[in-house]
């Protein structure tokens, strides 16, 4: 938008207890993908802060760099968004992102390839390989390992997708519209699978237009005007 200020979120707070499960409701635009993209560590906001167990994940605003660089390596709050991107948050894309030279069985597993050093991975693939065939077969994708994403459906890819957002037993799934380019049945697959992880204990945070999907919630928000209100 160039010169033009654009203000997405204002004011907006959120607690999320453990083992909750809380959909965030809002119109195309009103800012719902960038604040999962905030909580989840993926993107940098220019002002507040956001906590995970009780420890900070940004720097704080007067150190805070909202692009990121090679040198950010060297920055303490920048290695511990990364690790808690690798080690404690999964996230599920509307879009899937998966790698199209990769069959399924890999791209779960670069999840699990990112945090080791290559000397830890020789001990570790192993175990990482069976996890990942794990998680596949549980979605139900036990068949499909060595198929590429340009040979699965869309319900197929999404489900892909949430098994590489899982194969590392993330603290927290975030989860940007899992349902929204897929048709009814493919959907209603998707959010069984969410509720029976909720049901595990799994904390999930959730963003939607579709009040039916959202229904699958403890607690309903809707963001508006940059601010969350309950529902």
């Amino acid at each position: 938008m160039g010169r033009t200020e654009l203000r997405v979120l204002r004011d907006c707070s959120l607690s999320v207890a453990d083992g909750e499960f809380v959909a965030v409701m809002g119109k195309s635009g009103s800012g719902k993908s960038t604040l999962l993209h905030i909580l989840s560590a993926l993107d940098v906001p220019q002002k507040g802060q956001v906590h995970f167990a009780g420890e900070p994940v940004f720097a704080p605003p007067v150190s805070r760099r909202l692009r990121t660089s090679i040198t950010d390596v060297l920055s303490a709050a920048e290695r511990r968004r990364n690790h808690l991107r690798r080690t404690q948050f999964g996230f599920v894309f509307q879009f899937y992102h998966l790698l199209p030279e990769l069959n399924v069985l890999e791209n779960v597993l670069i999840a699990r390839m990112i945090d080791p050093s290559v000397l830890a991975w020789w001990s570790q693939g192993s175990a990482a390989r069976g996890d990942a065939t794990d998680i596949l077969k549980r979605v139900g994708l036990s068949e499909r390992l060595k198929h590429r994403p340009s040979e699965l459906s869309g319900g197929e890819c999404q489900r892909v997708a949430m098994a590489r957002a899982l194969v590392h037993k993330p603290k927290i799934l975030f989860a940007d519209e899992p349902t929204g380019n897929l048709d009814a049945e493919a959907g209603a697959n998707i959010m069984a699978l969410l509720a029976e992880l909720h049901r595990e204990g799994q904390t999930i945070v959730m963003v939607t237009h579709d009040p039916g999907i959202a229904q699958h919630a403890d607690r309903i928000l809707h963001l508006e005007n940059g601010r969350l209100r309950p529902a």
